[in-house]
């Protein structure tokens, strides 16, 4: 019995010296804030409390035009369009619930539902009646949602690699979503979250790999571990998957682009020929030997697309 007790008590003090060597500590909001929350940047809060990170370049009068990104990213990721388009576009780019500097929020609700309707507030907020809309991969199913739901309030719809509908899932899933899917072992990433973690989810995502750089690198990792965000994350992840796009598909009536990186290993191609099978006069670009994130990759050629899109549409 002594044996055993000695052996236990040598797995614990191993056990507690890998997780103060190896666990990442939560970094403060004001932090981030300082090193990220640069001009453009600005904060507006919503009713329920929540403080929403934004950004919102182009003329004032301008067609609006809002970008809402994909899971585990943030407004970032859209900098290369606000850049391109931001001449002859209001371009408002925002965090979601749970990411960016918006990071976790006073009602813990980080459903699609939840941020359709983070959407709708803080569309209702900054006084934006009618606009156009584009999303990629998690916000792809929170624009087609949204667009659902209040079709009155969108002139055009983008989707870039969107979630929204079923899709067999794509070969080079990151290890952080399969991890964040198991039950008891995913509490581990509240603590432990290596920056190696966010390279390999990057390398699975992209496929043009000159972009992924330190300066991206860092900033996935800087968000993700935002005091209360990998909580928040967690809680996302444990949710059941909302089928409100698929069952209501056939209310969209925007005009609507649909942008597709051919090599996607996240959400196949296939799911992009859904999308426009299923959207009456729905209009179709795959970019071939790109991945996940074509606002990034083939930033050129998708904002020219973009906007091409927006100026000939009704």
């Amino acid at each position: 019995m002594k044996k055993v007790l000695a052996v236990l008590a040598g797995v614990i003090v191993v056990l507690t010296a890998a997780f103060y060597l190896f666990s990442n500590p939560d970094v403060p909001r004001a932090q981030l804030e300082t090193k990220y929350a640069v001009a453009p940047s600005q904060f507006v809060q919503l009713p329920d409390g929540a403080r929403v990170h934004y950004r919102d370049r182009g003329p004032k009068t301008a067609p609006v035009l809002v970008l809402v990104h994909g899971s585990n990213a943030s407004l970032f990721t859209w900098e290369p369009w606000a850049k391109r388009l931001g001449d002859s576009f209001r371009v408002i780019s925002l965090d979601l619930p749970g990411h960016g500097l918006t990071g976790a929020v006073p009602s813990g609700d980080y459903s699609e539902e939840g941020m359709v309707q983070f959407l709708r507030e803080f569309a209702d907020k900054l006084s934006l009646q009618k606009f156009a809309l584009a999303g990629n991969s998690m916000g792809g199913a929170v624009t087609a949602h949204f667009t659902e739901e209040y079709p009155g309030r969108v002139t055009h719809l983008v989707l870039v690699d969107a979630g929204g509908l079923p899709f067999k899932a794509g070969d080079r899933e990151p290890i952080a979503f399969r991890i964040a899917r198991i039950p008891v072992l995913r509490n581990v990433m509240l603590y432990i979250t290596p920056r190696s973690i966010v390279t390999e989810g990057l390398n699975d995502a992209i496929s043009r790999k000159d972009i992924i750089n330190d300066r991206m690198i860092d900033e996935y990792w800087d968000f993700a571990r935002m005091a209360g965000t990998r909580q928040a994350t967690l809680d996302r992840f444990s949710l059941p998957w909302d089928s409100y796009v698929k069952d209501h598909i056939s209310a969209i009536k925007a005009p609507t682009l649909i942008l597709w990186g051919a090599q996607d290993h996240l959400i196949p191609v296939a799911t992009a020929h859904a999308y426009a099978a299923a959207i009456p006069g729905a209009k179709l670009i795959v970019y071939p030997g790109v991945g996940h994130i074509p606002q990034e990759e083939v930033a050129d050629r998708s904002a020219a697309d973009v906007r091409t899109f927006l100026q000939q549409s009704p």
